[in-house]
């Protein structure tokens, strides 16, 4: 059963490039309704919780110091297949091969600054939306 719901996070090298109106422009004309949104910080602590799943592969320190490194933008996003929907409109990890017109096509620049991070399931949605906002926060 799929839900309605995703996270994602504008990531540091994409906030530094000025692409937060343009990435969540994308977001909302492929008819995503943003239910939160932050504008924040992660220290290294929080990101190295936020990544904790990746804690013995071998990119993980190099990941909590890149999403560290400056600001980013947390949001809860709403559609119908929101998972899948959003998956297929960020594109492949690597820009390089991912489909044109996708967020990771047009505002990536490597695999490891690749603009956005997006849920991969249900219940991480639902995880790493609440690593982020208070119920109060969700609207």
């Amino acid at each position: 059963m799929t839900t309605n719901k995703t996270f994602t996070m504008i990531k540091p090298d994409a906030v530094a490039a000025g692409h937060i109106g343009a990435i969540l422009d994308k977001i909302t004309k492929s008819g995503f309704k943003i239910i939160a949104l932050k504008y924040t910080a992660l220290s290294a602590e929080k990101a190295g919780q936020f990544y904790e799943v990746h804690a013995e592969r071998p990119f993980y320190k190099h990941l909590v110091a890149f999403m560290s490194s400056g600001p980013i933008v947390a949001a809860i996003l709403e559609k119908d297949n929101a998972v899948a929907d959003f998956r297929t409109l960020i594109g492949a990890t690597d820009p390089s091969k991912a489909d044109a017109g996708t967020i990771r096509q047009l505002f990536a620049t490597s695999i490891e600054a690749n603009a956005v991070h997006g849920s991969d399931s249900d219940e991480n949605a639902q995880l790493e939306g609440s690593f982020f906002f208070s119920a109060f926060e969700k609207f």
